[in-house]
Parts: structure tokens; sequence; C-alpha cells
């Protein structure tokens, strides 16, 4: 099985820690992010695609062409947001073949991933007390996904997305959405890809909160110690 990791961005609101390390090297307890990302994925995982941009040589450094006994091939990303770096990783999807999706920035656990794999189509979640910072979920009466309308100014539910996912090769189809910023983010790919295939939400466990500024590196340093 495959798992494409987005591992692009500049991670902007990291301030200076950014300035010269991408964030996926940054360190939680000595560790680089990504490290955490690749040691969670399930056994079955024999494919590591990572997509790269800011400061990608430094990734490509660190994890040459196979890291832990994982092939990995890199793939490069776009300026033009997310949703196009995305995008950079469909000539490694075969067609009609189902894979894992994970952000570069994310510290999941493996029981994380065993649980999105459950389900043939599923997105992990996670109830936000700040709606307006995330990637959001409404659903359907039979509990699949509806809609993921990110940082929506009415939030529908308290329901966000995480970092894990598990597609198929349908939601290259798409052709990215921009928000009203013109921001292109991958969640207008998912937003398309939900209304046409039942995604169901798995809910993490224990989830301990994104990476988004410094002090949050302090903060889950302590959690996961």
């Amino acid at each position: 099985m495959k798992v494409i990791i987005l591992a692009a961005g500049k991670g902007e609101r990291m301030k200076t820690l950014t300035a010269n390390t991408p964030k996926p090297l940054l360190k939680v307890n000595n560790k680089p992010v990504i490290e955490y990302v690749i040691d969670a994925l399930p056994l079955e995982v024999d494919e590591v695609i990572v997509v790269v941009k800011y400061l990608g040589d430094q990734i490509r450094q660190f994890l040459g062409s196979e890291f832990n006994g994982k092939k990995i091939i890199f793939a490069e990303g776009s300026d033009q947001g997310n949703a196009y770096s995305f995008l950079a990783a469909k000539p490694f999807i075969k067609a009609g073949e189902r894979f894992l999706f994970v952000y570069g920035d994310e510290l999941p656990k493996k029981e994380d991933f065993k649980n999105c794999l459950k389900e043939e189509l599923s997105v992990a979640t996670f109830e936000s007390h700040n709606p307006r910072a995330h990637g959001m979920v409404t659903l359907r009466l039979d509990g699949t996904i509806e809609e993921v309308i990110e940082k929506p100014e009415t939030p529908k539910s308290n329901i966000a997305v995480d970092g894990i996912m598990v597609l198929n090769s349908d939601i290259f189809n798409y052709s990215p959405l921009s928000n009203q910023k013109g921001e292109y983010y991958f969640t207008s790919l998912l937003h398309q890809f939900v209304k046409d295939h039942k995604v169901y939400p798995v809910k993490i466990q224990n989830f301990i909160g994104d990476i988004t500024n410094p002090s949050d590196l302090e903060r889950v340093e302590k959690l996961i110690s």
C-alpha cells in the first residue's frame, strides 16, 4: 500500500524556526516530526510518496531512497497551495488504487492509521473548539461526510478534519477551487470527493492538537514524552 505525505509548505506561523529548516524536520523530543509520521505507518504501507517544495532538499537528504524499511519516492510540490502540491503525486497512484494520505507535520499514532483503514474511504476527525481555524465537516444522515469547508465563517458543526485519510485515485479527477482569499487548499479537492463518495469520519483518540506555532512544539513534547 502507498501513502502520500504532504511536506511542501513553508510553515510560516512557526516564525524563525522554519527560516532554515522545513517544518517536517522540526524536532519534538529530538526527533523530526516526519519521522514520527513514518514510524506510525502500518506494516502494509511499503511505498511512501513525499511531496516536497520549501527546503525540500533537506527532506530528500534526511529520508533518502529508503527509510525504516519503506521505499521513498519524492514529488515536487507547488507554490500555488497545498491542493496543487497534492496533485503532484498523481503520477505515482494507479487508476482505482486506494491509498493513505497524511500531512507531514502531524504526530499520528499507529492506532489512528489502523482505525482509518477499517473503512474503505475515511477521514480522521476531532472535535474543534475553534472551528474557524480548520477544515470543518458536516455529515449525512447515514454518518458519511457530506461536505468539507476550510475555515468557514459560519461553521455548521464542531467536527474538524485531521491530517489522516484513506482515499482513492478518483480524488485526482477534481480541480482545486480557490477560497475568497484566492488560496487553493487540499480541502477543496476533498470537498468535491466526498460529494461523490461515501467517506466515513473516524474520530481520533486522544487528539493532541495541531503543530502550528512554536509554543505547540513545547506542548506536544510534554504530551508524548
